[in-house]
């Protein structure tokens, strides 16, 4: 066993690629209050805050990184998830590029709402939409800097894990594109406090 370092200021992960190849069994949907609402067309403004206010805490920050065309061309299916005040609470992007196949890029929740059982109704939704007519395949990535559940929620809900890889990126914090204090779990190593 060796330990592989990361350079300073950057973090590490281990990614993990799940799979599923048939549609789960049909169950009787999970109650919510919330809904989700598709956005055609969404505003590359509108579309960051709420992917920085659902992702910040698990370091999500590439489309944060992104000019308005390229974030435009690289955004899929986008659906809001919405409180019963109307307040975007969450977010799904699923990405249906390539024939036969629906990826889910992004997929959460402010973190006001994590382990109020509101992620059940969540998985059960986007699988919902993802299986659609001539989806073979539904395709997730997840990695160690998630939510811990995330990965046990994806097996419970169906998916099989088929690869890792390790991945090593700049720590978003000192670059300014996510708040210092972001994700406390993971600390902050770059000499700056």
């Amino acid at each position: 066993m060796s330990l592989t370092p990361i350079a300073p200021g950057h973090l590490g992960a281990v990614v993990t690629y799940l799979e599923m190849h048939a549609r789960a069994p049909l169950r009787p949907m999970p109650p919510s209050p919330l809904r989700l609402v598709r956005w055609p067309s969404p505003e590359p403004a509108k579309y960051r805050l709420l992917f920085a206010r659902v992702g910040a805490p698990w370091l999500w920050y590439s489309r944060l990184t992104f000019d308005d065309a390229r974030l435009r061309a690289e955004m899929g299916e986008v659906h809001a998830v919405v409180d019963a005040a109307g307040i975007e609470v969450g977010i799904v992007e699923l990405d249906f590029r390539t024939p036969g196949e629906c990826l889910i890029k992004f997929l959460g929740l402010v973190p006001e709402l994590a382990g109020k059982g509101h992620g059940k109704w969540l998985f059960a939704m986007v699988l919902a939409l993802a299986w659609r007519p001539g989806v073979a395949r539904v395709k997730v990535n997840t990695c160690t800097l998630d939510h811990p559940a995330a990965l046990k929620a994806y097996l419970r809900a169906g998916f099989k894990a088929v690869k890792r890889a390790f991945e090593t990126f700049p720590d978003p914090r000192p670059a300014g594109l996510l708040p210092r204090h972001a994700a406390p779990q993971i600390p902050l190593i770059d000499g700056g406090g």
